[in-house]
């Protein structure tokens, strides 16, 4: 009945292809990679070979469904695993990658004719365009922020903090090709799910709001008895921050936090870098830094923390926040998060200001003094994720889909929302 495509298979788009599994609503799911877990290749290949595959299985869906194309994407992970950098224009790159997915699903349209079709931000524009000419209904996904509202964002930041602008690079990169797909794919979509209101904010005005849907990720299950732990009444407060190493998600703002209470909080840093910068490069030296490590870790470590920060200037909806709280950490963070949908400000978490790091220094200050505070703001934390489980994301993504499927459809041909292309184009 319903084809979705993505070209990595992240987090949500996975939880997206499980819901419509689930509802029987699944005719066939493209993407690059999915590797079979049982496979004897496991066993011979070297150990991160085998964790970067298995990183891509979808045991839960038969394998009649899943169609892959999966040379072009690992050539992609070789090459960066090897520090080539791999421009929007490169055979191998990220945008290469979901062109590629974009167009093998388009011809499964043009040939399977699936009553509707999922589809994401960047990987959508050649499927919904043969969606179109077939009266295939469409539904976009649009994970983060729209790029207008990015790119006025990120190129204001470039100019209040020079000294952290190399690494908003990648954020501003883009050519105008690329930014009229991404204003034509959201155009022809007939229904649009996104994230959070705060996505939801940021699009365009000629999108009608009866055609978006915000429908917030979910959380992992909340840590209970050993697995969790209740914050230490004494000794310095445990700050984290999970996250790319970019100014995008304002880390500039929580180091000048630290300065301000390194009597009383520490602070542990999780992500890789993006790109190269001197001033991010010398706070990973003076904090302890952790590269990327699997999720279990991640989870690991957060239960051995208090409180996580993240000062990020734009997202969707920070996956990381619902992790955190699900291991008993309160949350600072910005309205940019998306976290407003979820966190009662003062209860299981904070909601600061962008670009305000003495509003970060107080409310950690405010837990690092105030334990009790911290221990129920904790426990709050907890209870708030487990409200916001990855089962009610399915459901809520399935009656989306149903509700696409029952309307009646406009027809082969038909261009229900016939000024995509000319808007797209004026915009950009």
């Amino acid at each position: 009945m319903l084809i979705l495509s993505h070209p990595t298979g992240n987090a949500n788009s996975r939880q997206a292809l499980l819901a419509l599994y689930e509802r029987n609503l699944l005719e066939g799911f493209y993407t690059t990679v999915a590797w079979n877990g049982n496979s004897m290749w496991n066993k011979v290949i070297p150990a991160g070979v085998s964790r970067e595959l298995n990183r891509r299985t979808y045991p839960d869906i038969p394998e009649r469904l899943i169609h892959s194309a999966p040379v072009r994407e690992l050539c992609r992970v070789l090459l960066g695993r090897l520090g080539m950098n791999l421009g929007e224009g490169a055979a191998f790159s990220i945008a290469e990658i979901y062109r590629q997915i974009d167009r093998l699903t388009a011809d499964a349209v043009s040939s399977r004719r699936p009553r509707a079709v999922y589809a994401y931000d960047g990987g959508a524009l050649e499927t919904f365009r043969a969606a179109r000419r077939m009266g295939v209904k469409t539904i976009y996904e649009l994970p983060i922020a729209s790029w207008q509202s990015r790119r006025e964002l990120f190129f204001e930041e470039a100019e209040l903090q020079p000294a952290f602008s190399e690494s908003l690079r990648v954020e501003l990169s883009g050519s105008a090709e690329w930014l009229r797909r991404k204003d034509e794919e959201l155009e022809l979509a007939d229904q649009v799910i996104v994230p959070s209101a705060f996505v939801r904010s940021t699009l365009p005005a000629n999108i009608p709001a009866d055609r978006v849907q915000v429908i917030p990720y979910g959380a992992p299950q909340v840590s209970a008895g050993d697995s969790w732990r209740e914050p230490r009444s004494k000794g310095k407060l445990r700050v984290l921050y999970v996250g790319a190493i970019t100014q995008r998600k304002g880390l500039s703002y929580l180091l000048e936090a630290m300065k301000k209470v390194e009597a009383a909080a520490e602070l542990t840093i999780i992500g890789s870098r993006v790109g190269s910068c001197a001033a991010l490069d010398a706070a990973l030296q003076r904090y302890q830094w952790m590269p990327t490590v699997p999720h279990h870790v991640v989870l690991e470590t957060m239960r051995q923390h208090d409180v996580l920060a993240f000062p990020t200037l734009s997202e969707g909806f920070a996956l990381v926040i619902l992790e955190a709280m699900s291991q008993g950490l309160p949350v600072i963070t910005t309205p940019n998060s998306g976290a407003e949908d979820i966190i009662t400000d003062g209860e299981d978490g904070f909601i600061v200001p962008i670009r305000s790091g003495e509003a970060i220094a107080e409310k950690l200050e405010l837990l690092a003094r105030d334990r009790d505070r911290l221990a129920a703001m904790s426990e709050a934390a907890r209870k708030k994720a487990a409200l916001h489980t990855w089962a009610r994301y399915r459901q809520q993504v399935a009656g989306v889909a149903e509700q696409v499927l029952a309307a009646p459809s406009a027809g082969p041909g038909s261009m229900a929302h016939s000024n995509a292309s000319s808007t797209g184009a004026r915009r950009c």
